[in-house]
């Protein structure tokens, strides 16, 4: 659920037993992308090659998965999916798809044996052709947990959530994989660091206090607009929406998060590059708030 059009499509693998699954965005042919990483502890592939520096300057899909490292492997069946349908960068040998995957700890939250590999990302990719991509415990956010930087007695649900920002003719959708080291921040834990009533548990999570809770977290996500950026452009909007994801989570960016953000433009509608990125700021936040208000999180106390 992205909803701006233009041939973004979304489709889901979910396993309920396991608790994991990914989710597979997979863009129209010319699609612009670009991202950033923030956080300790991320997990990609072919992140690298989003540098707007770098050659390639188009994305065929981007894979959020659960799996921790093991479920990048769900890219080798977006690979094989896009190849199937004439999909990639032109080379000398044949058209190589280009694939980008992000992947979340999920491993301790039902049977960690169970991973999506190549087989999953196959089928999440074929399923975004289906039109139907539920939110909520489905795809990459099945396993997602919240809240774990107080103990991981104070873990709550997290999950997949979705936003649509438009003004006028420029829309921009987020799709995020919740499974942060913080809570959605509603704002107490800054009230009780100004009023001195703070009292911060357990000790430090991050200085291995918690054992391994260390890295065992991180949000992922997909931006989709159909405004007209280059690489460059798509790379400033995806550090717009990690402020969204500064103002939603509480810490955010920590050691324990790999927290990831990939934004692919579209291109059909010329727009003001502020105003895009702006509005990506919007969509990340409301996408990670979604997922709080709808179940996937209590309210953040307020330490103590």
């Amino acid at each position: 659920m992205l909803g701006v059009g233009g041939g973004v499509l979304v489709g889901h693998w979910t396993d309920e037993v396991a608790l994991t699954g990914c989710t597979v965005v997979v863009f129209p042919e010319g699609t612009a992308a670009s991202g950033e990483i923030r956080g300790g502890a991320p997990a990609t592939r072919d992140f690298a090659l989003l540098a707007p520096e770098q050659t390639v300057g188009c994305v065929d899909a981007v894979v959020l998965s659960g799996g921790s490292a093991f479920g990048l492997a769900a890219a080798d069946g977006v690979m094989r999916w896009c190849e199937e349908q004439d999909r990639g960068f032109e080379t000398r040998g044949g058209r190589v798809p280009i694939v980008v995957g992000l992947s979340l700890y999920d491993l301790a939250e039902g049977d960690g044996s169970v991973r999506p590999g190549p087989d999953a990302g196959y089928a999440a990719a074929r399923a975004a052709h289906e039109g139907h991509s539920p939110l909520g415990r489905v795809g990459a956010g099945t396993g997602a947990t919240l809240n774990k930087w107080q103990g991981a007695e104070r873990s709550e649900p997290g999950g997949l959530g979705g936003a649509l920002v438009r003004v006028d003719d420029v829309l921009v959708g987020a799709l995020v994989a919740v499974n942060a080291s913080g809570a959605i921040n509603d704002g107490s834990v800054v009230d009780s660091l100004a009023s001195g009533a703070y009292q911060h548990r357990p000790a430090d999570p991050f200085a291995g206090g918690d054992g391994a809770q260390v890295s065992t977290n991180t949000t992922i996500g997909v931006v989709a607009t159909n405004a007209a950026l280059d690489k460059l452009g798509c790379f400033l909007v995806a550090r717009g929406g990690h402020n969204g994801m500064a103002r939603a989570l509480l810490p955010v960016h920590t050691p324990g998060d790999g927290d990831a953000l990939v934004v692919g433009a579209t291109g059909q509608v010329e727009a003001d590059f502020g105003l895009v990125r702006l509005m990506a700021a919007a969509a990340v936040e409301t996408a990670i708030r979604s997922v709080g208000h709808d179940g996937g999180g209590r309210t953040q106390p307020q330490g103590g």
